[in-house]
């Protein structure tokens, strides 16, 4: 039986397996806290790596964004580019993933769109890629103005259940630059059929027209399937005052979502730290929160 995330240790939560780690956020009953951060930007402390102030004020797993993986970087690891995440699993002792993005270059666009290399994109390779690099999970998602769509999205799941053995997480926190709905129940349903582990929603409060009852007809949706739903911050207001990430966070929890994400636009690429520690006490209380912060990774 596998533990649940929020009280495992270090030594089991890196032996656990894709199902193993779904079943452990699953178990863990929407405290869960994943922290996203800029890997290749000097960071807000600079000589330690985002990851490792993100997990030490409360994240359970990290989420790398603007990695080419053909050549991956992250700022305070001094290492070859083939054992960056061994290097960083050894410092922070929790999963890993990446973002790729399923770029879809007949998407009609709201706004001009942005070039990223082959090497940040969603294709065989770079499936093929991150499984040799031990990540964890993938998420399939796209920044701002780089023009995912969910039809794309859709392929890219298809591809990554061939390619990758990790968790695979997808869906949109904003529109991308593309001109479609952020957030529909058919493209859920497909994301699902496609084999998807975690639907990727955005927050309630953090994308204009998305609301409690569109949240709670997703998260019906996915259990009813045993899919995890996270609610992301992408959209800047992980920098806001911390009572609007109480607000979220309370918020999102009552709708019922497994994992709650907290983006990287703060100084250095990561959240204020004041904020993920906070995010953390909402979701589970100061008992769980020190005990996140406080358990050894040599456990």
């Amino acid at each position: 039986m596998v533990k649940r995330l929020i009280s495992a240790d270090t030594s089991e939560i890196l032996k656990m397996s894709r199902q193993e780690l779904k079943k452990s956020i699953q178990a863990s009953e929407g405290r869960v806290v994943l922290s996203e951060n800029v890997a290749g930007r000097e960071s807000f402390i600079g000589d330690i790596t985002n990851a490792e102030i993100a997990k030490a004020f409360g994240a359970d797993l990290i989420l790398l964004n603007g990695v080419d993986v053909f050549e991956p970087t992250i700022f305070g690891l001094d290492v070859d580019s083939e054992n960056v995440v061994n290097r960083l699993h050894e410092l922070v002792g929790c999963p890993i993933g990446v973002n790729l993005e399923p770029v879809d270059l007949n998407m009609a666009m709201l706004e001009e769109r942005l070039a990223i290399p082959l090497g940040r994109q969603a294709n065989q390779e770079t499936f093929e890629r991150i499984n040799q690099l031990n990540f964890d999970f993938v998420c399939l998602t796209g920044n701002p103005g780089t023009g995912v769509s969910n039809r794309s999205i859709i392929q890219a799941i298809k591809l990554a259940k061939q390619y990758f053995d990790g968790l695979i997480i997808a869906g949109k926190m904003h529109g991308a630059g593309s001109d479609e709905a952020v957030v529909d129940l058919a493209s859920v349903t497909a994301f699902i059929d496609a084999g998807a582990d975690v639907i990727l929603v955005p927050a309630v409060g953090t994308v204009p027209g998305f609301d409690m009852e569109d949240l709670k007809a997703v998260v019906r949706l996915a259990h009813q399937e045993n899919v995890l739903v996270m609610s992301t911050i992408g959209t800047s207001q992980e920098s806001s005052a911390i009572a609007t990430i109480q607000n979220i966070a309370l918020q999102n929890k009552i709708a019922g979502v497994d994992i709650q994400h907290i983006g990287d636009a703060g100084y250095g690429g990561v959240a204020p730290v004041e904020n993920i520690y906070e995010m953390s006490k909402v979701l589970r209380g100061m008992r769980h929160t020190v005990s996140r912060m406080a358990r050894s990774i040599k456990r």
